[in-house]
């Protein structure tokens, strides 16, 4: 999945893209020193800083090993498939466990690897819901406090926004400036329309 990037001027947005596209445009953008520009990871609601000294392609190459590009998790068929387990992704980590889980995990059918898989990917199916939902809350709250951390009615919203109580939470930020409050709701709720 693509990273999504927004970056406001002040209070006012001025583009949501792929770190690139939002790089270059904010790299075109007069500075004000009375109006910082602050770049922000959707997915996390945090600001994070891009290099955008030198041309435009030392900016992109710079941003590329700073956002890599999605991993595609398919191999194209033009290439051989080589003898052994194909390339899954696999990374080894050490999972400290007692005795008896041991006992039980190497007793399950592919042993304790496929086990262990399988644990995490029904424990994802069943938390994707409420993990998106936090998540999302997060990202809301995190863009929130840098950016409207001084309007009024701040704190009632950040208790209505963990409480969940959208339409107390869209009540209270009715007066914020339009392109911070759109935002906030954006990361908040997008995925619950």
């Amino acid at each position: 999945m693509n990273k999504i990037f927004t970056a406001f001027q002040g209070q006012r947005r001025l583009v949501s893209g792929p770190a690139g596209e939002v790089a270059l445009v904010v790299k075109r953008v007069a500075p004000r020193p009375d109006e910082p520009i602050i770049i922000f990871e959707d997915g996390t609601g945090r600001s994070i800083d891009f290099d955008l000294r030198g041309g435009d392609r030392e900016v992109l190459a710079r941003l590329a090993k700073l956002v890599p590009p999605p991993v595609e998790e398919t191999v194209p068929p033009s290439e051989p498939r080589g003898r052994g387990r194909p390339k899954l992704g696999v990374v080894a980590r050490e999972v400290t466990l007692l005795p008896r889980h041991w006992e039980w995990l190497g007793a399950q059918p592919g042993g304790a690897s496929v086990a262990l898989r399988k644990l995490v990917d029904e424990a994802r199916r069943a938390s994707g819901d409420k993990d998106r939902e936090r998540q999302a809350r997060d990202a809301a709250y995190h863009f929130m406090s840098t950016m409207a951390g001084n309007l009024p009615q701040f704190e009632e919203a950040s208790r209505a926004l963990f409480a969940d109580d959208r339409r107390r939470f869209t009540g209270l930020i009715a007066d914020w400036p339009s392109d911070i409050r759109d935002h906030i709701v954006k990361l908040a709720y997008s995925d619950r329309a």
